[in-house]
């Protein structure tokens, strides 16, 4: 990995591993660099090996999905001198929780632990401790929630309500762990990334995201939503998301 590329990707500096340097770097990170399947719909094999992912990251400038940017990022904050390590997370979706631990979070630990995660789309966008206290940004208001013995809840607060994102535990995997979750995510029907490209990444305001054809733009809480034709979608990549394929 050659820190300064990633770094200059980010338009971050090198400096000291503190809180408020790894809170520039997690927004940075979702703002600079988006969260996409382009390569599992178009069945381009992912496979879980950092020098290949920091290729097409940082060589290739595209984004990816959670193996891909939180196993990246996790190996940008080692060399940053931080103190941290991938966790497995299972996912709460609309439908019930998906396939146990088929999601990538990072713990860093500082003054106490926070859970970071710049690959899970339109969620927190700064470290999050683990003791219940509220993170909040423009994309809503979060807290880690203990729910028992080693096993936490990362949630936001939606509609007079918390709502339960993913749950996970402290402890340490590699990148190789994900293996299996990593192929069903390509392959599986029941992934959520086989049906369609899904491209996102946060704005200064909100967030844009492309689902297929249909683009969804939240500025402020307010958001505005159109179609693009098939011949827009890859000039659509390229202005927006800065993805040529």
């Amino acid at each position: 990995m050659e820190v300064q590329k990633y770094l200059k990707r980010l338009a971050m500096e090198k400096s000291s591993p503190t809180l408020d340097y790894l809170s520039f770097l997690q927004l940075n990170h979702m703002e600079k660099i988006p969260f996409e399947n382009l390569d599992v719909t178009r069945k381009v094999s992912i496979e879980l090996d950092l020098g290949r992912i920091y290729n097409k990251v940082i060589g290739r400038h595209r984004g990816g999905y959670c193996y891909e940017l939180n196993g990246l990022f996790q190996q940008l904050l080692t060399e940053l001198g931080f103190n941290s390590h991938l966790i497995a997370c299972t996912v709460n979706k609309p439908t019930g929780w998906a396939k146990p631990d088929t999601h990538a979070a990072i713990i860093v630990q500082l003054d106490q632990p926070y859970l970071v995660d710049v690959g899970f789309g339109d969620s927190v966008r700064q470290p999050v401790p683990l003791t219940g206290e509220e993170r909040s940004d423009v994309s809503g208001t979060y807290r880690v929630n203990q729910t028992a013995e080693g096993l936490y809840d990362l949630q936001r607060y939606e509609e007079q309500e918390w709502k339960i994102l993913y749950r996970f535990s402290e402890l340490s995997k590699q990148i190789g762990e994900f293996k299996e979750g990593c192929i069903y995510n390509q392959i599986s029907p029941d992934s959520s990334f086989t049906h369609g490209d899904i491209v996102t990444i946060a704005t200064k305001t909100g967030r844009i995201t492309l689902n297929g054809l249909s683009v969804t733009e939240t500025n402020n809480g307010q958001k505005s939503k159109w179609d693009l034709t098939e011949e827009d979608k890859n000039q659509f990549l390229k202005e927006v998301f800065q993805i040529t394929l």
